[in-house]
């Protein structure tokens, strides 16, 4: 499945997207937002989740059908249609930024310790026997600690040891959250839709947390049905390979179960993008909230939870909500990122949580129809106070906002890539080849080489330590796709560092900050454009000098070559997916890193294989990918 593509969003030509939001001075005063009629609601756990023996199935080339799901049915061959998550509903290349990407050395020089493959296409397309979609893009999770490295991506998830060594095998989410599979197809049903999950370890408690967004759809058709949920899953112990907790929070927001109403067009509203953090008294939940069958995005929405009532695994647990809806000066909040925090450097009784505010969607009235976005030169701090009282059975929270000026950001244009050999592509180019591919068809446009969807400069992963917060964006960057970073004292809503980290002539996209308690720090990110096919890379960060050079963990092999990026299965240019995020995790002096990249390269002849003449499963490459799609992603520790 394409995650981030709905139904078109129809918008108003931007006016003018050179033109700045309103300039605010840095430490503007706080703005009180209220949580109204949202309050506080329980919520019960549901039962149990766990990793689970599900055999692959390496017969499989990835050309069942059907093999896309669609916006709103079972999906079919060739007509995989836009879908519902993930959505941006900014364009691309809407402003530009000029500055000095590569910055100052960083102080520390960042030592890569181990790098090894995580999960890829293939794995997750073959995971249940086989009863999974072509699923893009992989949506990085990772998590670490106590001797684990949890990896978990779109759909699937799998855990190593510190040396790299499988500890549980590849195991679906569906599965490991007992549903039905995502789709068995003889006799064809479906099970819901899983996606976006995200992990963290936490130290204090001694338990691993695991978020996704669950979309309910007709068990007989495979259509979503309006009605969506945040899945929270909590280890039981230690150790993230036994039995966790499940707990389920309603996210239509239209009323039902003791949610608010927020009024979304043609149905309930849905939480896309669901991302966590936590400090000493909370788990956080944040998400994006869209009609799910309407135009409109709402505004971002944050989920405040006792940590120590999950981690007990307490039958039902307290929950906050808060609205952001036109809380920035008449804007929306969007893509809040709440902060994780190394060790237990924690702000006594507040949760921050980041945003930027260039996005289309912070520009919303209710809608659908934005216009002036694009750029913009704003961090903003989100604060909840009073998480201590999360653990009494009224708890009194209140959430602030300070806008922070900074560096101009403006949403990039396309990253593209180095060429290469595009199998899939030339296959699609081909009539014989399409024709076993996809079946039959009259018409044959050219497929090219894509670029890749480099965000929205919306806020990724955020580290608070040392009383700084710290995060990044995607921005244009001298004509590419680069990356803005922030060190922020969120005490006195001054910037402590602010810059741009690039690469002459390339891009870097989904850059994630990751950050120990002495303050040294990592940024894992892709690097792709003409001299490098998509690698996982990284460069050192600290709050004097700013950021260091851009190294490689590993170099790709070859160019993207996914379905969601070609005209024939409803991709080309109107978004091809790559990665949506990344993950940093710290662990004492160290710090697990994780982006996607390219781990193969094969031919056309090789991708054709037996099929043709030749010799293997066709769309394989000799087991490296299948038919649609060759993402991977690489694990690497470093020590900053």
């Amino acid at each position: 499945m394409n995650e981030g593509r709905f139904k078109s969003r129809l918008r108003a030509t931007l006016t003018s997207a050179a033109i700045l939001l309103p300039i605010l001075a840095a430490g503007t005063a706080t703005l009180p937002i209220n949580a109204g009629a949202t309050g506080t609601r329980m919520i019960s756990s549901t039962g149990t989740a766990s990793f689970a023996s599900s055999p692959s199935a390496p017969g499989i080339s990835g050309i069942q059908s059907p093999e896309i799901r669609a916006a709103n049915g079972d999906g079919a061959n060739g007509a995989g249609g836009p879908n519902i998550v993930n959505r941006s509903a900014s364009a691309a290349g809407l402003g530009s930024v000029s500055a000095n990407g590569s910055g100052n050395p960083a102080k520390s020089n960042p030592v890569l310790n181990l790098s090894f493959d995580g999960l890829n296409h293939r794995d997750q397309r073959l995971a249940n026997g086989g009863n999974q979609y072509s699923v893009e893009p992989p949506d990085q999770g990772l998590c670490a600690g106590n001797g684990f490295v949890l990896e978990s991506v779109n759909d699937v998830m799998k855990v190593f040891d510190y040396s790299g060594k499988t500890l549980k095998a590849t195991t679906d989410l569906n599965t490991f959250y007992g549903y039905p599979p995502a789709i068995v197809r003889s006799p064809l049903t479906f099970g819901p839709f899983v996606t976006d999950p995200s992990c963290y370890y936490d130290t204090d408690t001694q338990r691993w947390f695991h978020l996704v967004l669950t979309l309910d759809v007709n068990p007989s058709t495979g259509a979503f049905v309006g009605t969506d949920h945040l899945d929270i899953a909590v280890s039981k112990t230690s150790d993230p390979t036994g039995l966790w907790t499940v707990y389920k929070v309603n996210a239509e927001d239209d009323g039902t179960n003791g949610q608010p109403n927020h009024n979304c067009s043609y149905g309930p509203c849905f939480g896309d993008y669901p991302h966590l953090g936590a400090d000493a008294n909370g788990f956080y939940v944040t998400t994006n909230e869209y009609s799910f069958f309407g135009p409109e995005f709402h505004g971002a929405q944050v989920y405040a939870f006792s940590k120590r009532a999950l981690a007990s695994g307490a039958t039902s647990v307290a929950m906050t909500q808060f609205d952001t809806h036109a809380a920035d000066n008449g804007l929306n909040g969007f893509t809040l990122a709440p902060a994780e925090t190394p060790g237990a450097d924690y702000k006594a009784g507040t949760e921050y949580f980041l945003s930027s505010n260039a996005g289309a969607e912070a520009h919303d009235p209710g809608t659908g129809i934005s216009t002036n976005y694009g750029v913009s030169n704003q961090a903003l701090v989100w604060s909840l106070t009073g998480t201590a009282s999360l653990d009494s059975a009224s708890p009194s929270l209140n959430l602030t906002l300070s806008v922070i000026t900074v560096g101009q950001y403006a949403t990039p244009t396309p990253a593209d890539q180095k060429t290469g050999s595009t199998p899939l592509k030339d296959c699609l180019n081909n009539k014989k080849c399409a024709d076993y591919l996809n079946g039959a068809r009259d018409k044959y446009a050219p497929e090219q080489e894509y670029a890749l969807d480099p965000s929205d400069t919306r806020m990724f992963q955020t580290t608070y330590t040392n009383g700084k917060l710290w995060g990044a964006l995607d921005t244009a960057l001298n004509g590419k796709a680069g990356i803005e970073y922030f060190v922020l004292d969120p005490s006195a809503n001054t910037v402590v560092k602010n810059g741009y980290l690039g690469l002459t002539n390339n891009n870097l996209i989904y850059g994630t900050v990751g950050v120990t308690s002495s303050g040294r720090g990592v940024i894992a990110f892709t690097a792709v454009g003409p001299d490098h096919f998509p690698s996982a890379g990284y460069a050192g960060i600290d709050a004097l000098s700013g950021v260091g050079a851009v190294q490689t963990a590993t170099e790709g092999a070859g160019p993207a070559d996914g379905f969601s990026g070609y005209n024939y299965y409803g991709g080309g240019s109107n978004r091809p997916r790559w990665g949506d995020y990344g993950a940093a995790a710290v662990v004492g002096n160290s710090i697990w890193i994780a982006s996607e990249y390219i781990g193969q390269t094969c031919t056309l002849a090789q991708y054709e294989g037996a099929a043709f003449g030749g010799s293997g499963a066709f769309g394989s490459c000799g087991g490296t990918r299948t038919a649609l799609a060759n993402w991977d992603t690489r694990i690497s520790l470093v020590t900053p």
